[in-house]
């Protein structure tokens, strides 16, 4: 691990391997079935697809001779190799999110997609508003608990930084209903999406902090059965350059007036 890094590997290795896959797949799941469906809307046949992914299991037959990679530093993806590759729930791990992208923009063949579907901004809000106050009123300061995501604006961006065409960025928030706050804090290990920030505290949440923050959450957030949890949903799609893709047209070429399409009037400013 590097000084500068965000995310400690070591120690989201350690929560990954404590992932239930009975239990602790379904963001995966959600995250599976979005892919489909964006497939059958692409009237094109892929035959060399790529999935970047810590949880091989849950995309297993989703193409055929799809390859697992794991979302390591360095993508096992050679360079023009894949027509399609999948970035699947693991970007909002990532050191260097652009980075990510732009390997596997690299790995695919001109005309190729990317599709990726990572955690955003809004997920765990509520936890993240109940742990931060309840930790300011006991201890009187603030220690990193819940990972720090980019919203839908900011990850759309990156699609361009990675060089490819015709990006695409969109949310479906997922709000699911747990029994209590701990019950979720229960389901974020066996997912093995807890704290592996580098700057997390190396010692066990004192539980004046916990009871006051499932106090908070709970008082916030409670629902018919429950409490409320937020999981942002995002999923990014860009394809690599290739001449056959529509093109912008020059600034000025047009060859009619919107004011004419549209049927307006109009009228000139005053000076």
């Amino acid at each position: 691990m590097k000084e500068a890094d965000l995310i400690d590997r070591a120690a989201l290795d350690r929560n990954r391997a404590r992932m239930d896959p009975g239990k602790g797949t379904f963001l995966h799941d959600l995250a599976r079935d979005e892919i489909d469906h964006r497939l059958s809307l692409v009237n094109k046949a892929f035959n060399s697809a790529a999935v970047v992914t810590p949880v091989p299991a849950a995309w297993d037959g989703m193409l055929p001779d799809m390859r697992c990679v794991p979302d390591t530093d360095t993508l096992d993806l050679a360079p023009a190799s894949h027509d399609l590759v999948v970035h699947a729930m693991c970007l909002h791990w990532a050191n260097d999110p652009v980075g990510q992208l732009i390997q596997c923009a690299r790995a695919l063949r001109p005309d190729g997609l990317l599709l990726t579907v990572c955690l955003g901004g809004q997920t765990l809000h509520e936890l993240r508003a109940a742990l931060a106050t309840a930790e300011a009123e006991i201890t009187g300061g603030l220690s990193p608990r819940v990972l720090p995501m980019g919203d839908v604006r900011d990850l759309g961006a990156l699609l361009q930084r990675a060089g490819l065409a015709l990006p695409v960025a969109d949310s479906s928030p997922v709000n699911v209903t747990y029994r209590t706050p701990l019950h979720l804090m229960q389901d974020l290990r066996r997912m093995g999406e807890t704290n592996a920030l580098s700057d997390r505290l190396k010692h066990p949440t004192r539980r004046a902090v916990l009871m006051r923050a499932i106090e908070l959450y709970t008082r916030t957030h409670a629902t018919d059965g429950g409490v409320t949890a937020t999981f942002d949903m995002i999923t990014l799609t860009g394809w690599a350059p290739d001449a056959s893709q529509p093109q912008p047209l020059r600034p000025g070429s047009a060859t009619a007036r919107l004011a004419d399409v549209l049927g307006a009037v109009e009228r000139p400013l005053k000076d």
